[in-house]
């Protein structure tokens, strides 16, 4: 994995458009592998970059940020295995800031928010953050009631049989506590205990475990509690959900009460009010780091006085008052044994470096992502060299790489002096390893450039393609069939036997009756299923025959479109017939289909462009006719109203906003129910004009938008 090295500054309006599209894939796909299972493939660092990279892209591209953009999400959706519940207030992530100046920004911010002074009047407190898992534990009338996952910041795993078993965690509270509580914090394991289970482990010749978070993760997801209670989880209280009452005006006072209550409590927190005393004590923190028994990943700052928090609000996943001190990655160094391709859904042909295997920070790494060819050959976006000395990667070579808590790590930089005559450059050939077809870079019709990813053109004629495809279908925000995951796909697709064979998504729902008439190969009798796995099959098949719609565009696996996009184009289009047809009526890029698929916020013109041309593609439209003969896409339902004058209307600002930010008015129209769009179309509703509106304001007056100022908006929405 490589972030582009152009400056953001350079970018043209196609290049962020791209960039960000792939942005919010490659983060989605991370989100998932990190929050689902607990797997994940690139170090906190590599994440983190790729944050960054987004954010700096919409800063400076504001009308380009996307309805999928890494910016408006938390973490994934939940397992399956598990119920689910909603969150009575949504469970946020943080931002993060990665040196001393972000530091000292995020406390101006907050000064500058409020309209005060920085004269270091206002209080923060200052805590480890937990490298653990978050968790969310309801108390009705004193007793627990009910423990979820953080999830995707609104819907979470219900855990409450495994959170009984943490000892830390009382059962019950004691007399005089709000009747509804819902208190937050990190289950963790110690490093202690980590050790000693993998003592145990190893001792009856069993796999041993990677690390403590991820170790934490798999045990609090154990069905059977029993094995959960064995772990020897461990809790920290810091925030809380739900409150009846509020027994205290400070996020300091209310960590205390939790204390009171019976919940263990960091007692490295602490309340600072200047930003040398904050950085003081994050320092202070990672000198102690090693010695302390719990893994942590930086420093949180968050405003003391909850009334300050109340003002300050949130962005549209985070809260403005808090923030993430990261500390450093970690760094080793290793050898480059070999570079592997590997063949992704919409073809793209990612080089792999295999390495010597080396511990950085107590996890094993092996392998990591070399992104493209440019990057193997140390070059950027743009052309510029992005290492110092502009020098290559080669096989052989010693490298330096970096991880900060995961498993597969970035690769920093070749050390030349190590450099051997034997190491041999790599050269990215353009050619399919799996199909043979050719390999292009696909070249940028406006600007000329050439993309920096190289891709198969054997579309479905390529088994990679066709495979990858069909484990995109059945993944777990897709069609997600219990029982088919990536090695079903796989034995599925190499079968010899027709009436075994899934070489398309239909062919996953005539499976069965394929099977039924075969007189040959019975599934029931391959190793590894059996009759009763063979009917759970079936059965979870047969449940999927009816699925969301937003699901349905999102298994489709259209390129550049994410689970958000996917159902930001079903609330549009209200069923999938409509969608399609659509889709066809814009197939020559003009017209109202066209205009209209592009005055979706979130949606610019290259993604427009791609979902198009892929309705384009007779082979495209063949499968889903198949496809919807097997199963039945349901319209989308309506949201429901908020109540408020505002709810489901789409909202336009523009112009130099006085009587409130620009996040200000976001935060406070989207908390309202209202769709906030970046440009005005046929589907606005309405536009708030500040001083200073230019070409929105005239477009909104020719299509007959209602238009406001920012005093008849406030009191449009009650102030």
């Amino acid at each position: 994995m490589s972030v582009d090295q152009t400056p953001v500054e350079t970018l043209t309006e196609d290049e962020a458009v791209a960039e960000l599209a792939h942005l919010a894939a490659e983060i989605a796909r991370h989100d998932m592998l990190y929050h689902q299972g607990d797997r994940p493939e690139i170090s906190d660092a590599d994440y983190d970059a790729l944050k960054r990279r987004n954010d700096a892209i919409e800063a400076r591209f504001p009308g380009l940020q996307r309805s999928d953009s890494p910016a408006l999400r938390v973490g994934s959706a939940p397992l399956p295995t598990f119920s689910q519940i909603t969150h009575a207030r949504p469970m946020l992530s943080l931002d993060n800031t990665f040196s001393d100046e972000d530091v000292g920004d995020f406390v101006g911010a907050v000064y500058r928010f409020l309209g005060r002074l920085p004269d270091n009047s206002i209080a923060f407190t200052a805590e480890p953050k937990i490298d653990g898992l978050s968790m969310s534990i309801r108390y009705e009338s004193g007793r627990m009631v009910s423990a979820a996952t953080r999830g995707d910041g609104t819907t979470g795993e219900n855990v409450t049989a495994n959170i009984r078993t943490i000892a830390e965690i009382p059962q019950q509270l004691p007399p005089g506590v709000p009747d509804v509580v819902e208190v937050r914090g990190e289950v963790y394991m110690a490093k202690s205990d980590f050790l000693a289970l993998n003592a145990q482990m190893e001792a009856e010749g069993r796999p041993t475990y990677v690390n403590p978070r991820n170790t934490a993760a798999g045990s609090l997801r154990q069905l059977d509690a029993k094995v959960t209670a064995s772990r020897k989880l461990r809790f920290f209280a810091y925030a809380w959900g739900e409150m009846a009452d509020m027994p205290a005006d400070t996020q300091f006072g209310m960590v205390e009460r939790f204390r009171d209550w019976g919940f263990p409590v960091n007692p490295l927190m602490k309340r600072l009010s200047s930003v040398e005393e904050i950085l003081a004590h994050y320092h202070e923190i990672g000198l102690q780091r090693p010695d302390l028994d719990y893994d942590i990943d930086g420093v949180v700052y968050k405003v003391d006085e909850l009334a300050l928090q109340e003002r300050l609000g949130f962005r549209s996943r985070s809260p403005r008052w808090a923030t993430a001190h990261k500390f450093p990655a970690e760094q080793a160094f290793t050898t480059v044994e070999n570079i592997d391709i590997q063949v992704g859904r919409t073809g793209a042909l990612t080089p792999v470096a295999r390495l010597t295997p080396i511990t950085v920070g107590g996890v094993v790494v092996t392998n990591a992502t070399l992104h493209n060819e440019d990057y193997i050959k140390g070059i950027g976006n743009s052309g510029e060299r992005i290492r110092p000395e502009g020098h290559d990667i080669r096989i052989g070579d010693t490298v330096i790489v970096q991880r900060a808590g995961d498993v597969i790590p970035q690769v920093l930089d070749v050390v030349l002096e190590k450099r051997s005559a034997e190491s041999r450059e790599y050269v990215l050939e353009p050619k399919c390893p799996v199909c043979g077809s050719h390999a292009v870079r696909e070249r940028n019709e406006k600007t000329g450039k050439l993309d920096s990813v190289m891709r198969c053109t054997g579309g479905f004629t390529c088994s990679a393609q066709a495979k990858e495809h069909l484990k995109h279908f059945v993944s777990r925000n897709a069609y997600d069939i219990e029982g088919l995951g990536a090695k079903q796909i796989d034995f599925f697709f190499e079968a010899d036997d027709p009436s075994l064979q899934i070489r398309t998504a239909p062919d996953i729902f005539t499976l069965k009756a394929r099977q039924e008439a075969s007189t040959l190969t019975k599934l029931e009798n391959i190793e590894g299923f059996g009759k009763v796995s063979v009917k759970k099959l079936y059965d979870a098949i047969d449940g999927r025959r009816e699925i969301a719609l937003n699901r349905f565009i999102f298994a489709l696996g259209i390129r550049h479109v994410g689970e958000t996009t996917a159902k930001l184009l079903a609330r549009a289009y209200g069923s999938y017939g409509a969608f399609e047809a659509a889709m066809k009526d814009a197939a020559s890029l003009s017209g109202e289909a066209w205009e209209d698929l592009n005055a979706i916020e979130g949606i610019g013109e290259i993604m427009a462009r791609a979902i198009v041309e892929f309705f384009k593609e007779p082979r495209n439209v063949e499968v889903i006719d198949s496809l919807l003969s097997e199963v039945r896409p349901q319209a989308m339902e309506q949201v429901a109203s908020t109540g408020s004058p505002v709810a489901g209307k789409t909202v336009v600002f523009t112009g130099s906003l006085e009587k409130f930010t620009r996040d200000e008015a976001k935060a406070r129209a989207e908390g309202l129910g209202a769709k906030v769009a970046g440009s005005v179309s046929k589907k606005t509703d309405i536009l708030v004009a500040g001083p200073g509106a230019g070409s929105k304001l005239d477009k909104a007056r020719e299509l007959g938008v209602q238009t406001m100022d920012e005093d008849e908006w406030l009191a449009l929405i009650g102030g």
